[in-house]
């Protein structure tokens, strides 16, 4: 390995010109091609898709819908919303989420969509209506018969407010733009969900926007922030290696060959075909940090060859030699770090690996190889080496009091410390949990825009944007909808969620015939029952259409809405377990419940491939480090002493992670 690389040195310095040239060249072309860096944040890189909840999700995504939901809540301040006024405002908030880019219009749903209808009991036997009538002007008497409406439709709580102060407007996101052909920009969408929320939104009206493309636009504007950090972060970098290095030279050397690998880094992702979403916004600050400490080490390296007497190329060529293995194999090991993620089977993360690792591959280059030819055109002044051959002593105490940890009894103390930071580490880690912790959104602030609005939509409604789907299928029935057996199973279940912690309702099949049931026999509740005689059933079950999205249309398939009180992984972990113990004891040949759909069983079908990805990502990323080591010091005892740091530093991080209430999932 040595004999490769003094080959490598003496290609490198032999035409240094022409290689600096070609760097530069290179730099120049794919910071040219980083200028037509998109932003990409599709939903389906969010997902395992091929989980089995996943596979059920896509099964049947174009019968009973998608999970890309947004949720628009209009609320009163004061009193309820039977005004003119509000009715006006909630009119022109439905058609401003009607005609938004990608929004799937069959599925946009408010009180003035004619798919919100509502049957009641006459003498005569039925009828039913839009909740809001055609020609509705906001009259005092067309205002209560909308009251009347509305309690008749059964929509209290699913789109009206539990209090009557609030109404809603949902509608579900296509993932292609119809009029581009292209993948969904979800910031563009964001941002014209917020100008509704600034057109409509009064002192004595507020409006609460929840949703999928609404939540990657808040994280993608808080991850512009980023910029900001990376700024200052840039500053105090190039503050302290001045102060380290003593040298003017030497910093901005350091500084440029830390940022070169960024630039080649993000020019190189679009000729990939790769965007950068507001996961992978971090990797280039991750990669200028990387950078900046591997130029530390070869500036360093150098200046004290040219402080001893030797001139910029020699101290170049010895500082290259000296550190391009052990800095190749460090950076190489990053790499592999950051590789073993794509373990994990969800695109996002698999971007990011490789997205990461070609950062940490490319300093290969950048910083080993540039660097060096950079350095070999340098000299330091007479006042530079003044300064440094000043400093060199000077810190000589603290050094000498450090050294007495590598002797028997230091190394004891230390060596104690250790093993009860690790105890208690290992203890607290015990807490970490998978998935989101809190109410809200993990990745925004508890106070940000889109979590109180997060909360004022839970308070208010029954349901909100969290809701998991599980699907009922049928095997080998003719008429399952008529069938008691497959009907009173559905029931049951739905009983048995209604009772299950974290559970805020749940909507089915069964329950919406009982009630048309009831509406047969009129009205009386002692009729809101699910018949054993299959004609009374199907004259129960026939008024409900698909478009509900409770079954299909040859009803061998019936989803079950459970809308949660929050997505947190244990809350989550327990409806799913409870929907898994349900099936178990009722699963025959004839049906079985399937889960998932619903951002909920995203939710949980992401959770679950973190976890069991989780024990395997570890034990391959210490591998192969435990490899490479051998490979580099050719001694156990030597890959010992890196590797149980290492894995100190990952228990204490699962332990910081739980103390901190930080939950293990796609983004951590």
């Amino acid at each position: 390995m040595t004999r490769c690389v003094e080959a490598m040195s003496r290609v490198l310095f032999a035409r240094r010109r022409v290689w600096l040239a070609g760097f530069i060249a290179i730099t120049v072309i794919l910071a040219v091609s980083s200028l037509r860096l998109g932003v990409d944040a599709g939903i389906r890189k969010m997902i395992p898709l091929e989980h089995p909840y996943m596979q059920t999700y896509t099964a049947y995504e174009k019968t009973f819908g998608g999970i890309n939901r947004v949720l628009v809540a209009l609320r009163q301040k004061e009193g309820d919303i039977y005004n003119a006024n509000f009715f006006a405002q909630l009119k022109q908030v439905t058609d401003a989420v009607f005609f938004l880019p990608g929004v799937d219009r069959p599925t946009v749903t408010s009180l003035f969509t004619p798919n919100v209808r509502f049957i009641e009991v006459v003498e005569d036997g039925f009828a039913g209506g839009n909740v809001i009538p055609s020609g509705f002007k906001g009259s005092p008497e067309e205002l209560e018969q909308v009251r009347k409406n509305v309690q008749k439709s059964g929509r209290v709580g699913r789109l009206v407010a539990n209090d009557y102060q609030g109404a809603l407007v949902s509608a579900e996101l296509l993932e292609l733009d119809p009029g581009t052909g292209k993948r969904l920009d979800y910031q563009k969408v964001a941002q014209q969900l917020e100008q509704i929320r600034e057109k409509f939104a009064t002192d004595d009206l507020r409006i609460h926007i929840i949703g999928f493309a609404k939540a990657i636009g808040d994280i993608a504007d808080g991850a512009r922030g980023v910029i900001g950090f990376f700024a200052v972060a840039f500053v105090v970098t190039a503050v302290l290696l001045f102060w380290y290095s003593g040298s003017l030279k030497l910093t901005v050397v350091a500084l440029v060959c830390a940022l070169v690998p960024v630039v080649w880094l993000l020019g190189l992702l679009p000729i990939l075909g790769y965007g950068i979403d507001p996961l992978s916004i971090l990797v280039p600050f991750l990669i200028f940090s990387i950078g900046v400490s591997h130029a530390v080490q070869m500036t360093n390296a150098w200046k004290l060859e040219v402080v001893h007497g030797a001139d910029g190329l020699t101290a170049a060529r010895n500082s290259f030699r000296k550190l391009f293995i052990p800095g190749a194999m460090a950076l190489l090991a990053n790499a592999l770090g950051f590789l073993v993620m794509l373990h994990i089977k969800i695109d996002i993360v698999r971007e990011l690996a490789i997205t990461a690792s070609l950062g940490v591959a490319l300093m290969v280059v950048t910083n080993k190889m540039l660097l060096t030819v950079m350095l070999s055109y340098m000299t330091l002044s007479g006042n530079d080496v003044k300064k440094i051959r000043s400093k060199e002593g000077r810190d000589d105490w603290l050094w000498a009091r450090f050294k007495s940890f590598a002797e028997p009894r230091g190394a004891l103390a230390v060596l104690l410390l250790a093993t009860l930071l690790l105890g208690a580490g290992a203890w607290q880690a015990r807490e970490l949990r998978t998935g989101d912790l809190g109410r809200g959104l993990p990745e925004l602030r508890d106070d940000s825009r889109y979590n109180r609005d997060i909360a004022a939509i839970v308070d208010s409604f029954a349901i909100g944007v969290d809701v998991l789907s599980v699907i009922a299928q049928t095997r080998n029935v003719q008429g399952a909808c008529t069938t008691y057996e497959i009907m009173d199973t559905i029931d049951r279940f739905e009983n048995t969620m209604k009772n299950v912690y974290g559970v805020q309702s749940v909507l089915s099949l069964p329950g919406a015939a009982k009630i048309v049931n009831a509406g047969w026999n009129e009205g009386n509740p002692r009729w809101r029952i699910l018949s054993r005689n299959p004609d009374v059933l199907a004259q129960a079950v026939t008024p409900i259409d698909t478009s509900t999205g409770l079954l299909n249309t040859d009803c061998s398939a019936m989803q079950i809405l459970i809308f949660t009180r929050d997505h947190q992984g244990t809350t989550i972990a327990h409806i799913v377990d409870e929907v898994k113990r349900f099936n178990a004891a009722n699963k025959t040949d004839r049906i079985e419940f399937l889960l998932a759909s619903g951002n909920v069983g995203v939710m949980a079908a992401t959770n679950e491939a973190v976890d069991a990805a989780e024990v395997t990502m570890l034990s391959v990323l210490f591998a192969a480090i435990g490899l490479l080591c051998l490979i580099e010091f050719r001694s156990w005892r030597a890959t010992l002493c890196i590797v149980l740091p290492l894995a100190m530093v990952s228990v204490l991080g699962n332990a910081l992670m739980a103390l901190l209430g930080i939950g293990l999932k796609v983004s951590t």
